[in-house]
């Protein structure tokens, strides 16, 4: 059979269109999925995963997003830890009017002092705390009863011991709130909702530091652990004397017994775990720091809230949401504390002090990242939340024009509704907040 020259040239034009259709097809079918202008097709770099996570903060809520909250630090982090949704979800329904306690455990030099007057001071209350001119402690009673909602350094004072840890306050909280309230501990089962601020360990370490150098000691901290209070060859002081004035950051740093070294991680840790303050009890000290470390996260984790000094505006959001309270004023943050004007720069000196809190590094990025994913979390909800209430909010207005008793033309009742839908766009609006942290300092006598 002879094949023609024609028909070679048929069959290898068509060969040729087969790839050329191929390409054309593809080229359409990616302009269809991928038009022009299109941000679904691209790469998800750093910075388009930070504008992913920016549509959560438009300015459809009361903080508006781009106004502040980036000077604050971006709150888009990549995940370290494995958080679940019942990790993320901080919501308690506090019922001021009963039983429930908020209770405010106070670690030193971590802006506690600030965010103590919030609660006392700057909280919409029906019933508000009663401050008299002159005297540090509030009372802060429940509507219509003679019992404290609140557990704090400027309501009921050092009840616990001062600056009573956490396994100080589980342990007393409740046997001092049934006896000023005179409750029947057997037959009250109250709700203590603990909360905490938290500060970076650097600057919190090196104001301390300041601190005690002006002549601050909290020699009277009880620091009492499975009914005692440790010995002094437990706790030695690092000082003679009536304290520590003067002391330089070197002499500071090199007391091996020195409270401030992990303070955060020691102060939100079950210490009962490690024997106290008794060393020998369990072995190795890396051991022990593993120990306490991981108790401190877990108490962390399932406390009701807790703040971050460096993130005021978001600390303020968080609890207003968690407690369903609102602050009267918005906090505002300053920076130029004690702390800030130490020099350390990141050299030797610094990395010496990370190494001293290195339980209080590893803590603080722990929650720093719970912390911003939970902002997130309720940011999320929140939108949701209004979304879910202005489409309410539009069926509800659908059926009013619905049932009007005189008839209205289709295209008229057309009219209506695009009116409502354009006024209901326009209904957010959004109040920035300030932000808050002055470094205060409370001479302890």
């Amino acid at each position: 059979m002879t094949i023609s020259p024609r028909t070679m040239e048929d069959k290898s034009n068509k060969i040729i269109l087969i790839p050329i259709l191929a390409v054309v097809f593809l080229m359409i079918g990616y302009q269809y999925i991928c038009p022009a202008g299109s941000n679904s097709c691209r790469f998800l770099t750093r910075d388009k995963l930070s504008g992913m996570f920016r549509q959560y903060h438009s300015g459809d809520d009361i903080y508006a997003y781009q106004e502040g909250l980036e000077s604050e630090g971006s709150s888009t982090t990549l995940s370290k830890f494995n958080f679940t949704d019942r990790d993320l979800e901080r919501h308690v329904d506090f019922n001021i009017k009963g039983d429930d306690v908020i209770v405010f455990l106070h670690i030193q030099k971590t802006g506690g002092t600030t965010f103590g007057r919030h609660l006392v001071r700057n909280i919409h209350l029906e019933q508000p705390c009663d401050c008299m001119p002159g005297q540090k402690k509030c009372t802060c009673h429940r509507p219509g009863k003679a019992e404290s909602w609140l557990f704090s350094r400027f309501s009921t004072g050092w009840s616990c011991g001062l600056h009573a840890d956490w396994t100080e306050l589980t342990n007393c909280v409740p046997v001092v709130m049934n006896k000023k309230d005179k409750k029947d501990a057997q037959r009250d089962r109250r709700n203590f909702y603990y909360i905490t601020m938290l500060r970076d360990p650097v600057s919190r370490y090196l104001s301390e530091w300041k601190h005690v150098q002006r002549g601050a000691t909290w020699k009277t901290a009880l620091h009492m652990c499975d009914g005692r209070s440790p010995t002094q060859d437990e706790l030695p002081a690092c000082y003679s004397g009536d304290d520590w004035t003067g002391v330089t950051l070197t002499n500071f740093m090199d007391c091996p017994s020195n409270l401030a070294n992990n303070r955060q991680v020691r102060m939100l840790a079950d210490l009962s775990l490690v024997g106290c303050y008794n060393v020998s009890t369990i072995g190795a000290e890396r051991e022990r720091g593993r120990v306490l470390l991981a108790s401190a996260k877990n108490n962390l984790r399932n406390m009701a809230f807790y703040g971050l000094t460096e993130f005021q505006r978001k600390t303020q959001y968080l609890f207003e949401r968690t407690f369903g309270l609102r602050f009267i004023q918005a906090f505002t943050q300053i920076n130029s504390t004690r702390a800030a004007s130490v020099g350390v720069g990141e050299g030797a000196l610094r990395r010496r002090i990370e190494g001293l809190n290195a339980l209080d590094v590893e803590l603080y990025e722990y929650a720093k990242e719970l912390f911003l994913r939970r902002y997130q979390y309720s940011r999320q909800t929140q939108h949701q939340e209004q979304r879910l209430r202005r489409r309410q909010e539009r069926q509800e207005e659908r059926q009013r024009l619905h049932q009007h008793t005189a008839p209205i033309s289709k295209a008229r009742r057309e009219e209506e509704e695009r009116e409502i839908e354009g006024v209901e766009g326009e209904k957010v609006g959004g109040v920035a907040t300030t932000e808050d942290y002055s470094s205060q300092v409370v001479r302890c006598r």
